[in-house]
């Protein structure tokens, strides 16, 4: 009997791949190939006969998942590329500092994780420290009035969060 697929969770994520899916069905047992549309899985581990852990590749628009076992091809459930989300600044602390800059600055958001650039205004920041996907510890450089800081990772800039230079 052919494997039936009933579940992928998530059943999107990124056009980059790399994340984990989860498979869930029945007659998994022996999988030898986890297919997203024609392209194979980066790598799968059989959990038990009803799951599948499967590091999805990259790809584009909604393809078909399949597992391949000695019995045959399991039905197909849609999995969904989506573009990464560009990063979002929710608050810095403070959000104020001296004219002449060098002062940390931290940054709280989502999708920091691949900053390659934080700019004070138009200026980078003298240095800054990538925490984690929520935050980013940056070195004010030197400026006057209030200016948007912003966060440029490779999936675009990130929305202005206003700095004071005092």
């Amino acid at each position: 009997m052919s494997p039936i697929l009933l579940a992928l969770v998530p059943s999107h994520g990124p056009t980059t791949g790399g994340n984990p899916v989860l498979l869930v069905g029945t007659g998994l047992t022996g999988a030898t190939a986890v297919l997203f549309g024609s392209t194979p899985a980066l790598s799968f581990t059989v959990q038990f006969d009803g799951a599948i852990t499967a590091v999805a590749p990259p790809g584009t628009g909604t393809v078909p998942v399949t597992v391949v076992t000695p019995s045959g091809t399991s039905n197909n459930l849609s999995y969904t590329y989506q573009l990464p989300a560009p990063p979002t600044i929710l608050a810095l602390v403070p959000p104020i500092g001296l004219a002449m800059g060098g002062l940390p600055v931290l940054i709280v958001g989502h999708g920091l994780s691949g900053a390659t650039s934080v700019l004070f205004g138009t200026t980078p920041a003298t240095n800054f420290t990538v925490l984690g996907d929520g935050a980013v510890l940056a070195v004010s450089p030197a400026g006057t009035g209030t200016v948007p800081v912003t966060v440029i990772t490779p999936a675009g800039t990130s929305n202005g969060a206003s700095y004071t230079y005092l």
